[in-house]
């Protein structure tokens, strides 16, 4: 197959997560289509580097990423990694052929209870240690995310205690970061789970605000974490998107 007709998904993982989000998912997802899940700096071992964090900490590591890949490139962003994702397409468009956006951290962020109460570094710290803690992983593994493996699941809990970029990303992520972004042209899809309780699917009509050219997909089954829950569902609708997206 020539380089050029594969798709690559380039897949940015939420707060607290890395590359390892994706790895239920069969590789290569489809014949012309593979995924490639990038941890970011901070995140699952990786380290921060010295000096002050911003944005550019996070998409620096994404543009090289990007540049990495032959043939067609589509990014796929969930949670932050969303917002991540939309700050790469506005900033570096010759890189982004197109855009999945699963339920992205990126509107609503002055007026949603939870970025407000993440204005603390003290409840940051207490937020990051309660969703590792044991009894979260036990009602996790119990009505969650009960067909993963469990060394898979103990480690997406372990993760957030050990994610150095935790509490920084709600310093970056705000409203006035949301409100300069210029639109994105490249063509994306906003894909919800309608059963997600973490993000709630009406926060996407104001994300698909920023993009020229755009469709919504909702999943009626789908919660938070598709990608754990139901992987082989999930990567069946990540290869139709990705063909679908005209890219």
């Amino acid at each position: 197959m020539a380089a050029d007709s594969r798709i690559t998904i380039v897949a940015v993982h939420g707060n607290g997560g890395g590359g390892f989000r994706w790895e239920l998912l069969a590789q290569p997802l489809a014949p012309d289509v593979e995924l490639r899940g990038p941890s970011l700096p901070g995140f699952s071992g990786r380290p921060l580097p010295s000096g002050p964090v911003t944005m550019a900490t996070f998409t620096d590591a994404l543009v090289d990423e990007l540049e990495a890949v032959d043939g067609r490139r589509l990014l796929l962003g969930h949670g932050i990694g969303g917002a991540l994702v939309l700050d790469v397409a506005a900033n570096y468009p010759s890189l982004v052929d197109g855009l999945v956006l699963h339920a992205p951290v990126a509107a609503n962020l002055d007026s949603r209870l939870f970025p407000k109460l993440m204005k603390s570094m003290v409840v940051r710290r207490a937020a990051k240690l309660t969703i590792s803690s044991f009894p979260v992983r036990k009602l996790a593994r119990r009505f969650a995310f009960g067909g993963a493996p469990r060394p898979y699941a103990e480690r997406f809990f372990a993760e957030y205690r050990n994610a150095e970029a935790f509490e920084v990303m709600f310093d970056l992520l705000t409203a006035e970061w949301f409100d300069a972004l210029p639109p994105i042209n490249a063509p994306a899809v906003v894909l919800w789970g309608a059963k997600d309780r973490v993000l709630q699917v009406e926060q996407a009509e104001a994300v698909e605000g920023r993009l020229a050219e755009v469709r919504r997909h909702i999943e009626p089954d789908w919660g938070h974490y598709p990608m754990i829950d139901e992987p082989e569902d999930y990567q069946r609708v990540l290869v139709e998107l990705a063909r679908t997206l005209g890219i």
